[in-house]
């Protein structure tokens, strides 16, 4: 309950549409999958739907994470992964492996999360959001490029952020750049916005304050 990035609150054509064209793929029956979405939502508050090229869809509900509510307040720990080349990064396929397996380096380091960057070094994404920073009253999150994908989340804050005059803007995230951020978070449909308060980096650890109001206030 409160949960506002609900799963079929805005549309649920346009994310997945470029994946239809890019592979060619048939598209699914779009009144019947919210149908269905609509009877676990009783049931399930996060749904995952898997399309499939003939298609056919899955929905399979989870619960929240038991860890959510103090993530949010408390925030996270991030790893920063080395630079890698993703497969179809633009687009939600379901080839999660280089995401999945930098999440599990995270993990055996003691973080919550991984910080996805280019081989320039630019940080792109974590392994399962968009990233945000807050410096100098605005907000900043990198761009939609060949490397990262367009969150469905991240469409939504920055519309509300810009309904609400609330200053942000889209720019490319050097290695460098990111020291001087003042609040580091990252955000997707399920979680949230979550504070990330430490990562850790090859050279040492970045530290980042909190922040109570989305606003910077």
């Amino acid at each position: 309950s409160g949960h506002p990035f609900n799963p079929l609150a805005g549309p649920l054509r346009s994310p997945a549409r470029g994946v239809y064209e890019t592979l060619g793929w048939n598209l699914p029956h779009w009144p019947q999958l919210q149908q269905g979405a609509q009877a676990l939502l009783s049931w399930y508050p996060v749904l995952r739907v898997t399309i499939f090229p003939d298609g056919r869809e899955w929905i399979a509900g989870r619960p929240l994470p038991a860890e959510l509510s103090h993530w949010q307040q408390q925030g996270i720990c991030a790893w920063l992964a080395p630079p890698q080349n993703r497969s179809l990064p633009t687009h939600k396929t379901g080839n999660y492996l280089l995401p999945w397996l930098a999440k599990q380096q995270a993990g055996d380091r003691g973080a919550q999360e991984a910080i996805l960057c280019d081989p320039q070094g630019h940080w792109l994404e974590t392994s399962t959001g968009n990233l945000w920073g807050w410096q100098g009253g605005c907000w900043y999150t990198p761009p939609v490029t060949a490397q990262a994908l367009p969150g469905i989340a991240r469409d939504r804050l920055l519309s509300w952020l810009r309904q609400q005059g609330i200053k942000v803007k889209e720019r490319p995230w050097p290695g460098d750049w990111v020291q001087s951020l003042d609040f580091l978070a990252y955000s997707n449909c399920v979680m949230e916005v979550i504070p990330i308060h430490r990562v850790i980096c090859p050279w040492g650890q970045l530290t980042y304050k909190g922040m109570t109001s989305p606003a910077g206030n």
